[in-house]
């Protein structure tokens, strides 16, 4: 579900269910907020991908029906939380479709490089669901005023439309893209650099950031207690097939 490795010293974690795009399990979710945890410790930087045309699916909404949207919610916040918490740079490889909170989560990393294939796509609130990760947050700070539009319209955008909001930094070829991140990763954190107290500097503060969780706990709340959240799951898994 998740593979992790070490390359050149930097912890590569790698969203690995490409049948179902990367779809997140709450079993993954929590799985790669250990990882993080793990290699924010003991590496040079975490670098994270996914196999085959999409990064992630966002929440695996097969598994999600039935279940507490606002525990579903929580385990995002948690992926969101164990990044803020590194004092090591944590670098995104946004190889193709990022969906929801997949894409959410990748709003606290501090970088972001994608490939012409990347997509970056918010269908929460078409969905009758709420957006987490401390979107509400997070999103604002770099793209400004255009967040909320984003959010309403339930926005699909291509690699160049997330570059030109900056949701992205760069653009790199496919097979370029686990390297650039490597790279960056090794540029931030070569002998001599004050990267840690920066990161600790510049980065969202956590203390912000776990108000925008606590009033996205309570958004799940009020669109489970409403309906919202079922009737739109149901909706989706129900769509027709082309």
């Amino acid at each position: 579900m998740i593979d992790v490795t070490v390359r050149d010293e930097v912890a590569l974690i790698t969203l690995d269910r490409p049948d179902k795009l990367n779809a997140l399990t709450a079993a993954m979710r929590t799985d790669l907020a250990a990882a993080v945890r793990e290699h924010g410790r003991n590496s040079r930087g975490i670098v994270v991908t996914g196999t085959g045309r999409a990064f992630s699916s966002g929440e695996d909404i097969n598994q999600a029906v039935g279940r507490s949207l606002v525990d579903e919610v929580e385990l995002f916040h948690d992926m969101t939380r164990a990044v803020l918490e590194t004092r090591v740079p944590v670098v995104g490889a946004i190889n193709g479709l990022a969906v929801g909170g997949a894409a959410e989560w990748t709003l606290c990393f501090d970088a972001r490089i994608g490939t012409p294939a990347a997509e970056y796509f918010l269908p929460e609130n078409h969905l009758g669901l709420s957006i987490s990760n401390a979107a509400g947050y997070l999103l604002p700070r770099l793209v400004g005023g255009r967040a909320l539009r984003l959010v309403l319209d339930s926005t699909r955008m291509s690699a160049a439309d997330a570059l030109a909001l900056g949701l992205l930094d760069e653009i790199v070829a496919q097979e370029a893209l686990v390297a650039a991140a490597i790279a960056r990763v090794h540029r931030w954190s070569a002998p001599g650099t004050a990267t840690a107290v920066h990161l600790a500097l510049l980065r969202p503060p956590l203390a912000e950031v776990e108000r925008a969780f606590a009033a996205e706990t309570e958004a799940a709340k009020q669109v489970e207690a409403s309906g919202l959240a079922q009737e739109g799951m149901s909706r989706f898994l129900n769509r027709p097939r082309s």
